[in-house]
């Protein structure tokens, strides 16, 4: 059945699939909203069993925004774009192509001209970023390590059957490239985000104050770099949340933040 309201794409981020998504695409689409969550290339689309060692061993950020830039031109109208950690990275490079009516960035990997590197981040990434060689290898997460940089804020019983029912292998290759982008030539960066664009879409930054890859500090660096830019952009911490925001308990508050804002600042 046709809908009036607005579509909404959501992107996924590392280590996990679009599966992660479940929960908002039923409370948004009960909304009336109709929502697409399609897959990074190489990894299980949400209307396939989710299998946990599918994931591209090499892939380039470029890539992945390419991917999502054809999805989005092929809808019938712009729709409200939401991502999770690189999800909200790459939200934030297609509003800059001038995508999307709106976008929310949910605990969002850093784009270039974001330095603060809290020392969580880097535990967090050391799985991938500790060997050279990953950059060509999609890398799983111990339960340990998903335990510290996902689910920290509950019991380790708890992060395991999070890890069993979600996780996946994750491409090394956007972790070096983002790792790489503030010490090379803005031209051969990866992760550009053009800060100062006046035409951009609204945009929300979301972060939480538990996390350890993406601490709520990094986010907030990411929307001060905006300032130069006459273009809505707010920012909204949530203190307890961890990087797994959008399964854990509470997702629904984040979840409607999200949508009540977007319904605010999207025409």
């Amino acid at each position: 059945m046709p809908s009036d309201k607005t579509p909404i794409v959501l992107i996924h981020g590392l280590w996990m699939p679009p599966h992660s998504w479940r929960g908002w695409i039923e409370r948004y689409g009960a909304a009336g909203h109709p929502v697409h969550a399609p897959a990074w290339p190489g990894v299980s689309e949400l209307h396939e069993e989710l299998d946990h060692a599918k994931a591209p061993a090499d892939i380039r950020i470029g890539e992945v925004v390419d991917h999502y830039d054809a999805f989005v031109r092929a809808l019938p109208e712009p729709p409200i774009l939401m991502g999770h950690s690189f999800g909200g990275l790459i939200t934030q490079m297609l509003l800059g192509r001038g995508l999307g009516r709106a976008g929310v960035a949910i605990h969002p990997a850093a784009p270039r001209g974001v330095f603060r590197l809290p020392l969580s981040v880097l535990r967090a990434t050391w799985p991938v970023v500790s060997r050279p060689a990953n950059r060509r290898r999609a890398v799983p997460l111990t339960p340990a390590e998903f335990h510290y940089a996902f689910a920290n804020t509950v019991s380790r019983a708890e992060s395991d059957s999070w890890h069993a029912k979600l996780a996946i292998p994750a491409p090394g290759r956007p972790l070096f490239q983002s790792a790489a982008a503030n010490f090379i030539p803005r031209s051969r960066a990866a992760t550009v985000v053009d800060y100062a664009k006046p035409d951009r879409a609204p945009l929300l930054l979301i972060a939480g104050g538990r996390d350890h890859i993406v601490p709520s500090a990094v986010v907030y660096e990411n929307f001060t770099r905006y300032r130069r830019s006459p273009a809505p952009t707010d920012f909204k911490l949530f203190e307890h949340r961890t990087h797994l925001t959008a399964v854990m308990d509470g997702w629904s508050d984040v979840a409607d933040c999200a949508l009540t804002w977007t319904a605010g600042h999207s025409g």
